[in-house]
């Protein structure tokens, strides 16, 4: 079953491609363009294809190399159809030209999964060949680019994002309490060209928020996948900043209580939403049915398109997403396998081209009948953390080969960071 996971979730980034710029679509809509994140996973994703078998080294090693040097070739600058700016890139990016579209924003976060995505690649290949040693190159290159201190805007937390519109203007919003962010930080903390000053991450931390859910405490983060879209590329076993010292635990095993609080949340049902039990849970961020308000056993419920989903607070519209189980592979596969084991049994794999659905929605019945709502489309963003997660499970990969990476080690040591294999100098596991 995990080899079927992990092998049709890698596909996406196979398929949904431009092998002349190395942009990969966001959505499986044709007329969806390429996201900067997305492409980040698929230079993860090509580092596992070869280990499996699924794509020859010289055939991966060439297409992140061309990836590599559209991105840094792509216009950076403060025109309104750059590709970026401040060595960050645009959320969204024409498939083709890689122009920014949609007058989307300068993403820093989704600059920080692509550099998490290079940063792996650049780890992997390293043989003495021409493009391989162009790879190691490019990636470094890209990634000291980053003007981290920029994106603070002169405050104490970096911005979500910029728009070049009227001038140029940070967006309204900074990276605050428990979020995705922590790769984001990390990443910042670790540049020897632009760092964040060591104290911003301190800060931020000072936002976290503690609570206890159904007999777990943790740092609280509503939607499933930011307990793991950190995790995805570092190994935080027997690491912890100084928060996590004075608590006790490491941040896998706050994504481990995270994991079971999305099961307890789902067996308890507060809302009455279909199927939900300890075999069906996984809410986060996901697609869903649109916007529209029906009654759900005796109870008007409100449902929403894509969404910032969370447990135990909410919102909850009855959207379950598989992907984001499957991610959680690594923290208890306990309560995750027999998960899998019923959406198989429920949605069989060889019906579908990739890995995991984006989302179901079994209280949002169809004219169609059957077992309700089901995205009609796939996302890189979920493709890509299913698929690395699993193989995070089954070999460790994509966490050993960021153990030896320099920048994130300095970016951990400078967030305070201390025990486990970040002790080890040098450690290339």
């Amino acid at each position: 079953m995990l080899e079927e996971v992990e092998r049709k979730a890698i596909a996406y980034f196979d398929h949904e491609v431009n092998p002349a710029t190395g942009l990969v679509r966001d959505n499986t809509d044709r007329e969806s363009p390429a996201s900067v994140a997305g492409t980040g996973f698929a230079l993860s994703a090509y580092v596992v294809a070869v280990e499996r078998g699924y794509m020859a080294r010289r055939e991966a090693a060439s297409r992140t190399r061309t990836a590599l040097r559209f991105l840094w070739n792509a216009p950076q600058g403060d025109a309104a159809d750059a590709t970026g700016a401040h060595g960050f890139f645009y959320h969204f990016l024409d498939m083709a030209t890689g122009r920014r579209v949609w007058k989307c924003e300068l993403s820093t976060i989704d600059t920080a999964i692509a550099l998490a995505g290079i940063l792996a690649a650049a780890a992997y290949f390293d043989r003495n060949t021409p493009h391989e040693r162009e790879i190691r190159s490019l990636g470094d290159d890209i990634y000291r680019r980053v003007d981290w201190r920029w994106a603070l805007n002169a405050g104490r937390a970096v911005s979500m994002g910029w728009k070049p519109e009227d001038g140029g203007r940070f967006l309204p919003y900074r990276w605050r309490g428990y979020t995705e962010a922590l790769l984001l930080y990390v990443l910042g903390l670790g540049s020897p060209t632009h760092a964040l000053p060591r104290d911003c991450y301190a800060r931020w931390t000072a936002t976290y928020r503690w609570v206890r859910a159904y007999g777990s405490d943790y740092v609280h983060a509503g939607p499933l996948f930011i307990h793991h879209l950190s995790h995805i590329w570092i190994d935080f076993r027997g690491i912890r900043d100084a928060y996590m010292r004075r608590k006790g635990i490491d941040y896998f095993e706050n994504s481990r209580r995270a994991t079971y609080v999305q099961r307890a949340y789902a067996v308890r049902n507060p809302r009455r939403f279909d199927w939900y039990g300890d075999t069906w849970w996984g809410v986060t961020a996901s697609d869903g049915p649109g916007n529209a308000t029906r009654t759900v056993h005796g109870t008007p419920r409100r449902f929403y398109g894509y969404h910032a989903r969370g447990v135990p607070y909410g919102p909850d519209d009855g959207t379950l997403s598989p992907w984001a189980v499957a991610a959680s592979l690594p923290f208890a596969p306990e309560i995750v396998l027999p998960t899998l084991q019923s959406v198989h049994a429920t949605y069989p794999g060889p019906k579908r081209s990739y890995g995991y659905m984006c989302s179901i929605n079994p209280s949002f019945r169809t004219s169609r009948g059957g077992p309700g709502w089901v995205s009609p489309r796939d996302y890189a963003i979920n493709q890509g953390p299913a698929g690395l997660m699993v193989e995070n499970f089954r070999s460790g990969l994509i966490w050993r080969l960021m153990r030896s990476c320099p920048y994130i080690r300095a970016g951990l040591r400078r967030a305070g960071f201390t025990g486990g294999w970040l002790q080890v100098r040098g450690q290339r596991c």
